[in-house]
């Protein structure tokens, strides 16, 4: 059987705790936890896809970046220090993030796409944004992919 993602997450969180490192067990914790609520979420307990599990564990690091930036503002360095480092935990799990040139590269070829399907223009934005978020899944932030759509289109 192939190792899965939720199994690798299991795994490591045996190893940290073993090694006594609070901080990657208790986030390793937090985000199987997240899993294992979305598991018996619907009206029969399933077992997730590791595409599902990445999602979670992506949502997990995006709470951190918006709960350390939110540290940050209000002056509690310690707790957002603490935020980054959960979130540099959950990072090993995701796929490498798009360079900027890369995202621009796909960009550029899903407006050329919207473009032949008649899609042009400022209009354009969803009918792009349809066809680069499935091949982006999780390698890029939701805001910084709609920016490059938009610079695309205006430019």
């Amino acid at each position: 059987m192939t190792t899965t993602l939720k199994s690798r997450l299991k795994d490591d969180l045996t190893t940290a705790i073993k090694a006594r490192d609070e901080l990657r067990s208790s986030t390793l914790r937090l985000t199987l936890t997240a899993i294992q609520k979305e598991e018996v979420a619907g009206e029969s307990a399933r077992e997730l896809s590791d595409a599902e599990v990445e999602k979670i564990v992506a949502r997990e690091a995006k709470k951190r970046r918006e709960a350390a930036d939110a540290f940050t503002k209000g002056g509690r360095t310690e707790q957002a220090e603490r935020e980054q480092a959960e979130g540099k935990v959950l990072a090993e799990y995701l796929p490498k993030p798009l360079t900027d040139d890369e995202l621009n590269a796909l960009v550029a070829e899903a407006v050329q796409e919207a473009a032949a399907a008649g899609a042009e223009g400022p209009r354009a934005m969803g009918a792009v944004m349809k066809i680069v978020n499935p091949k982006v899944a999780g390698r890029a932030d939701g805001g910084r992919v709609s920016a490059a759509v938009k610079r695309r289109l205006a430019g």
